[in-house]
């Protein structure tokens, strides 16, 4: 099996021209299993315009379906809406393996459901954490169950994350494997010249909404320029929080002192970067945040709350934890401040490319893929008996879903036969043009 080339499906809600974790994710693992042979197709939705078929570098090729977001870039709930659809790239592109991302995906959830009532393998990686208490997440832990009670293998982010998906969806902790994001340490470099001291220059690079702590950065950044007149910052990202900020600053008087960038294209990251010399993370909840890599990467000391998988990311002498509370972020910026002689940039960035790289992850869920490609095929009988342990009323109504879904594919086979659904032609790059491609990843 080791030997064996696979034709992979991605699905999520969340890919490009959208930026973020999950997208970068999906991206650079998908470039780095096609440098290792196999097929790559992408699933996501449409953005604006862009709809129909893509291909982007290296030959991957993104179907976006004709679906419209209509909250937080997820698509509107169908349950078996995306079944034709989703059919029809599986037989079209001969895929072996279904890979969905990220559990607020709607698209990731009806397409894994999809494929394995079409008797597909199924893979699901989750990107972050859920609570137990409130009414979102018991409802959106039970969507997960639904969806992971027939998955053939998981893979989770950080440990925490494993931890957290094990207790919520119920799945067995052998089905679940932990493999690290990573960060392109060919486009994320220090500056060629390190900067001096006299101006401490501290990065906020992050969507500005409640749960990356857009709220604790309100009380942090007036205190720390009342004790440090020497530092400026300087805050790249937008969101509903960014008012809160935007007041903050004028409140306090600090228009010179706090920059605000708005919206940072993810081409621009590492410019805003390297023009500082501390990181700053207020996430409230994390599975791995791949911007503290991005940040470690091009030489900068990170101060971050101690919060689900982060303290996993980075070496204690690369970053300064603290709890979610205004004042000991305070007291960690300030010890990140008097470390700041000690930090080498070009040192930091020469550890990060040991200690994350793409290629080793595409390497890794691999392995997965040849596990899940390994797992028994089960008929609807004893998959439905999966369904019934997921509660005494869930379960029968999980049942019921998927034996509506079952009709229905069987139903769309007589209407529209599988030998009747083009199969695409093959297509790959020529080798040295392949090579020049991946040789960026490097």
């Amino acid at each position: 099996m080791a030997d064996q080339k696979h034709r992979i499906l991605m699905v999520s809600d969340f890919f490009f021209p959208n930026f973020g974790g999950v997208e970068s994710h999906i991206y650079y693992l998908s470039q780095c299993l096609l440098k290792l042979g196999h097929k790559v197709v992408v699933m996501t939705h449409a953005y604006g315009n862009r709809s129909g078929v893509r291909y982007m570098t290296g030959g991957l090729k993104v179907y976006y379906v004709p679906w419209r977001p209509f909250l937080m870039q997820n698509t509107l709930p169908t349950v078996y809406g995306t079944l034709p659809i989703v059919r029809t790239i599986l037989v079209r592109e001969k895929i072996s393996l279904v890979h969905g991302h990220q559990a607020f995906s709607t698209l990731c959830h009806e397409a894994l459901m999809h494929a394995r009532t079409m008797g597909y393998k199924v893979v699901f990686t989750d990107h972050s954490l859920y609570g137990f208490a409130d009414i979102g997440s018991i409802h959106m832990n039970k969507v997960l169950q639904f969806t992971l009670a027939d998955v053939s293998q998981a893979i989770c982010v950080s440990h925490t994350s494993k931890e957290n998906t094990v207790l919520r969806s119920g799945l067995p902790p052998e089905k679940v494997f932990m493999i690290p994001n990573a960060v392109d340490t060919a486009m994320f470099k220090p500056a060629p010249e390190r900067l001096g001291n006299d101006e401490i220059i501290i990065v906020v690079i992050s969507r500005l909404v409640y749960r990356k702590g857009a709220d604790l950065l309100v009380e942090v950044i007036p205190e720390i320029c009342r004790l440090y007149p020497n530092v400026r910052f300087i805050v790249g990202g937008d969101g509903p929080k960014r008012v809160r900020l935007e007041e903050m600053r004028e409140r306090h008087s600090l228009q010179d002192r706090v920059e605000m960038l708005g919206s940072v294209p993810h081409a621009h990251v590492r410019s805003v970067l390297i023009s500082g010399h501390i990181f700053l993370n207020s996430s409230l909840t994390e599975a791995f945040c791949i911007a503290i890599l991005e940040a470690a990467s091009c030489g900068l000391l990170t101060v971050s709350t101690r919060v689900g998988g982060v303290p996993e990311v980075l070496p204690e002498d690369m970053i300064v934890l603290a709890e979610p509370d205004p004042s000991d972020m305070v007291r960690a910026t300030g010890k990140a401040i008097s470390l700041l002689p000690n930090i080498d940039p070009q040192q930091m960035h020469n550890r990060m490319k040991k200690l994350y790289d793409w290629h080793d992850v595409a390497k890794r869920t691999e392995i997965v893929y040849d596990r899940a490609l390994k797992c028994p095929d089960q008929n609807l009988l004893e998959r439905l008996s999966r369904y019934l342990s997921c509660g005494s009323w869930a379960g029968k109504i999980f049942c019921f879903v998927m034996i509506i879904d079952f009709l229905l594919w069987r139903l769309l086979q007589l209407w529209q036969p599988t030998e009747e659904i083009e199969e695409v032609p093959e297509f790959t790059l020529p080798r040295h043009q392949d090579e020049e491609i991946i040789s960026n990843f490097n």
